[in-house]
């Protein structure tokens, strides 16, 4: 990690280095690669100014932080600093793990978290169908003829998807797709 220290109004010492350097070290177990990190410290009257610049991967995180004490806006700055790399490493922790688990998410799933009246439930079984050009009354006789209570088939007179199901009273639903 490179990092610069500057001073504004006040002569640097080396313990305000040496103190920037331990704490800044102990960020690197949020950064993949070499950082750069700017410090500006500042005095404005009895005002102590903090500024942190961190730049990695692209990105620039910056924090800004003043108190009565050099330490303390050095402290917060750098827990600004920190709390974003969390949260950035966070997101990307969360982004890969949903694109690499392959599996289906539905949409009762996303929000299960969020509220404990949702039951969580899951994708446990996919099938690929390949959608048969048959009539309506070819698609009830092959319902009949086999033990699904349900059909997904291309009609032959639209070419449009439908899909028909047998209701718990012995009648028959047909839902219509249109494009």
């Amino acid at each position: 990690m490179k990092i610069s220290v500057t001073f504004r109004n006040r002569e640097g010492e080396n313990w305000h280095k040496d103190y920037i350097d331990q704490k800044l070290k102990k960020l690197e177990k949020y950064m993949d690669t070499p950082v750069e990190a700017r410090v500006v410290l500042s005095v404005e009257k009895f005002r102590n100014v903090a500024e942190v610049n961190l730049m990695t991967n692209g990105q620039n995180l910056n924090a800004k932080e003043e108190s009565k004490d050099m330490y303390l806006a050095i402290d917060n700055a750098i827990e600004k600093i920190e709390r974003q790399l969390k949260k950035r490493k966070e997101r990307i922790r969360g982004h890969k793990s949903n694109t690499s688990r392959g599996d289906e998410i539905s949409p009762v799933e996303l929000y299960a978290d969020e509220s404990d009246e949702i039951q969580e439930s899951k994708v446990v079984e996919m099938r690929k169908l390949v959608l048969k050009p048959m009539s309506l009354d070819d698609a009830i006789m092959e319902i009949d003829s086999s033990k699904n209570r349900f059909i997904v088939y291309r009609d032959a007179s639209t070419e449009n998807v439908s899909i028909i199901y047998v209701r718990d009273d012995g009648n028959y639903t047909l839902i219509e797709t249109s494009s």
